[in-house]
């Protein structure tokens, strides 16, 4: 099989990217710890959990939701349990599951952070990009994502990370 490598202009949008995204990434994350205390995927999990019904979610809907390996998303959920912004209970519907509850505490802290965290994103993103590049960087990036969750390129279920089972499924609520 013959490489094809990217072409200058591919090469200088994929770097710019790539650019972008980790100073992005780097500015929200400095601005969640400076007013929470948290990096950003704990807030993305409160954040979550705040948009569902009960504010609560089976762990491995959580996981996808934000795009994280069981694993990883088991040890965000332990400290916050431990600082208090969460809670794990039992599966109502299947006893071997685990369900993310956002507790009234881990919404209060939400709140408080949300402006600033909105704040954060219109500075470094959105205060960048006029209306038509808005919709634009949109579409771009619901395609890809549509992309690759539907064509043939996307891995099987068990290699996406966020679905990965360290052991046989044993229960609809893990």
């Amino acid at each position: 099989m013959t490489t094809r490598w990217l072409t200058p202009e591919e090469q200088r949008a994929w770097r710019a990217y790539i650019a972008a995204t980790h100073l992005l990434e780097d500015a929200i994350d400095r601005q969640l710890q400076q007013d929470a205390g948290m990096p950003h995927l704990y807030y993305s999990i409160l954040a979550n959990l705040s948009e569902t019904p009960e504010r609560q979610l089976r762990m491995t809907d959580l996981a996808e939701r934000t795009k994280i390996t069981r694993s990883r998303l088991t040890y965000a959920v332990t400290r916050l349990e431990k600082d208090g912004l969460v809670r794990r209970e039992n599966c109502r519907w299947d006893k071997r599951g685990s369900v993310a509850v956002l507790t009234d505490e881990g919404m209060a802290v939400l709140e408080r952070t949300a402006p600033g965290h909105v704040e954060t994103v219109r500075d470094s993103l959105f205060a960048h990009l006029n209306e038509e590049q808005v919709g634009q960087l949109e579409e771009i990036c619901t395609g890809i994502a549509r992309a690759l969750e539907e064509d043939g390129t996307r891995p099987a279920d068990d290699d996406v990370p966020w679905r990965r089972r360290s052991s046989p499924p044993s229960s609809s609520c893990s």
